[in-house]
């Protein structure tokens, strides 16, 4: 099941033989209908999709099709609203009493126990797991072109992707069967790698970037090189990074993260992020895509944070500060 941002998704599958069918908006019927032709920022190659199916009707899961995963790639928000739920729980009756594998992609902290409390499925049924491919509609968001890519080509591209943030996608072990299975299913494709890692390993990996994402709009989205890392802002959202980081949801990992999160660890990791990234201008990427809708669910994590810290009598006021800094924020 995927979500237009993750067409890049489509490439690897084929690759690996994969029979792939989507759940989509009735409206994204037509497009589908055709083609897609997908732009890699890796190669600089334009390469054709065809090979899927669709479906738009969330109940079209429940016509006897066995599936051996099922992917959830609605954001976090949109996971828990009405139609979300409703999603989840369509899903869930398809999954129960089958060996369909259920993987949510929400980079949601603690999605799989929610998922486990909310459709009863089987603890071997579901994995967490996060992708860092980065894909964008090169049509819809008009981001610098760097030399290497063809304007001609890219313009023609459905979607433009690139995958070189370190491997493709991480799945989380706590049901090592699963983590197994999948991989080598993404690893099969030769052109992405998957990588295992423990529940609240990926946790902290995810949970600094709601921190970053508003200390990069604060900043006006400068490139990482030029930051003052001992300016104010700067300090203040590294201080809220070690707070998030020492919630006990993170565990030991999150006591060794504090540990080595500095001001500069933390500059250096971006900005070696930003030049991995190349054709691709990951700081325009970054603007586009976590302006709006995502901008705003950015403040829901920062929110939720404060409200499982103070639950642990911790002040949180580093977060705190910062989330006031970018609720004022004029635009």
């Amino acid at each position: 099941m995927a979500r237009t941002e993750l067409t890049s998704l489509w490439v690897l599958f084929t690759q690996a033989n994969v029979d792939v069918t989507f759940l989509i908006r009735p409206h994204g019927a037509e497009n589908l209908s055709r083609p897609q032709l997908l732009y890699s920022l890796n190669d600089n190659q334009l390469k054709k999709f065809y090979k899927y199916k669709f479906i738009t009707n969330p109940q079209d899961l429940l016509t006897g099709t066995t599936y051996d995963f099922i992917m959830i790639t609605l954001d976090g928000h949109t996971l828990r609203t009405e139609t979300g739920l409703e999603l989840v729980d369509t899903i869930a009756k398809a999954a129960k009493g089958t060996t369909t594998k259920v993987i949510p992609l929400t980079g949601l902290i603690g999605v799989r126990s929610w998922l486990l409390n909310r459709t009863g499925l089987r603890e071997d049924q579901v994995a967490a797991a996060v992708p860092l491919i980065h894909a964008y509609a090169p049509k819809k968001a008009a981001l610098p072109i760097n030399d290497g890519v063809d304007p001609k080509l890219l313009q023609q591209a459905d979607q433009a992707y690139i995958d070189k943030a370190g491997p493709g996608l991480t799945i989380d072990n706590s049901t090592p069967a699963l983590a197994e299975e999948f991989s080598q299913l993404w690893n099969a494709s030769g052109i992405s790698q998957c990588a295992i890692a423990p529940p609240a390993q990926i946790d902290a990996m995810v949970a600094p970037f709601s921190v970053i994402t508003a200390l990069s709009d604060l900043l006006d989205w400068p490139t990482y090189d030029d930051i003052d890392i001992q300016g104010d802002v700067w300090t203040l959202g590294i201080q809220a990074i070690k707070e998030i980081l020492g919630l006990s949801v993170f565990g030991q990992v999150g006591k060794q993260a504090i540990a080595t999160t500095t001001a500069a660890s933390v500059r250096d990791q971006l900005s070696g992020l930003q030049k991995a990234m190349y054709p691709l201008d990951w700081l325009a990427f970054n603007k586009y895509h976590h302006s709006g809708k995502v901008n705003a669910q950015n403040r829901d994590v920062l929110r939720n944070f404060i409200s499982q810290g103070e639950a642990e009598n911790k002040e949180m006021h580093s977060t705190k500060e910062l989330l006031k800094k970018v609720e004022g924020r004029k635009r």
